[in-house]
């Protein structure tokens, strides 16, 4: 190679390197930044930060809790439970959508300040116990650690999660995470039942190895699962991990006023699920002609 190729290289990785940078800058930024609380439909509502989604599904018997997020999240959380006229200790289950220091570091601080139960799906348990991510899983080094937590009662594909007459399934849907869960339930409005999907995540991010990985060998296989799976549910609430998954921001603007709820989109979900679906087949294909 020669010295002004070598140099050029460098110069693009550096520059690669500066523009991810500043992207996940501006990404963790929103994660701790405070977000109305709201009602999505019936028993359910959002009650987690600008970035990282949070769900409270409240029931005569106490509440269940989707999500921890950061390990300073809980006043946040807390507070947003609270202003919707909740109470925090009530919160009986806490489930995540997978073992990511961004959906899951808090769970230790919440489990210690409530008494809830935690569940987690089977293939992500031991992370979340032991508080430390796969090495190779992200390019960041705050994805590799964070409080352990103890799990109580440990979820396969297809359980059911039910308090207070509410139900929730957990379906597997791996790749992001090999145990990463994707929730649905049923929630009643005005007199009519809403199936609610909250996306765990379909993403490939910056960093994943999708040919010959070592660590994970099944994870390309263990995504086309996911898509199989996304596709199948039946779903009229569109939610996500992260509220930028389905325009979270635009549609609470559009809640006052609104004619119809505009956490009704089926067709905002079937776009979001094919277009996390292709990226996925693109950078698959760019890594398996890159290994040949």
């Amino acid at each position: 190679m020669t010295r002004s190729l070598f140099l050029s290289g460098m110069l693009a990785l550096c520059l690669s390197t500066t523009i991810t940078s500043t992207a996940n800058a501006q990404n963790t930024a929103e994660w701790s930044e405070p977000f109305p609380p709201h009602k999505v439909a019936g028993n359910l509502y959002y009650v987690g930060s600008k970035g990282l989604a949070t769900y409270l599904v409240t029931t005569p018997e106490g509440h269940v809790l989707i999500n921890s997020n950061l390990e300073d999240s809980l006043p946040l959380i807390q507070k947003n439970v609270e202003q919707l006229g909740f109470k925090f200790s009530d919160v009986k289950i806490l489930l995540i959508s997978h073992a990511h220091w961004d959906h899951c570091a808090g769970s230790a601080s919440i489990i210690k300040a409530t008494g809830a139960k935690y569940m987690v799906m089977e293939q992500d348990v031991a992370v979340v116990e032991s508080g430390n991510a796969p090495k190779k899983s992200r390019l960041k080094p705050a994805y590799l650690g964070f409080p352990t937590a103890k799990v109580d009662r440990v979820l396969k594909d297809g359980d059911e999660v039910k308090l207070g007459g509410a139900t929730l399934v957990a379906h597997l849907t791996p790749g992001h995470t090999p145990g990463c869960t994707t929730w649905t339930l049923q929630v009643e409005e005005n007199g009519k039942k809403l199936d609610a999907v909250i996306i765990g995540s379909p993403n490939v991010n910056p960093g994943y190895v999708l040919v010959n990985n070592k660590d994970y060998p099944g994870i390309a296989t263990d995504y086309e699962k996911t898509f199989r799976v996304l596709k199948s549910l039946p779903v009229d609430l569109f939610l996500g991990a992260h509220g930028s998954y389905y325009d979270m921001e635009a549609k609470v603007k559009n809640l006052e006023g609104a004619a119809t709820n505009p956490f009704i989109d089926k067709e905002g979900y079937k776009r979001y699920v094919e277009d996390r679906e292709q990226a996925f087949l693109k950078e698959w294909e760019k890594q398996k002609a890159a290994k040949k």
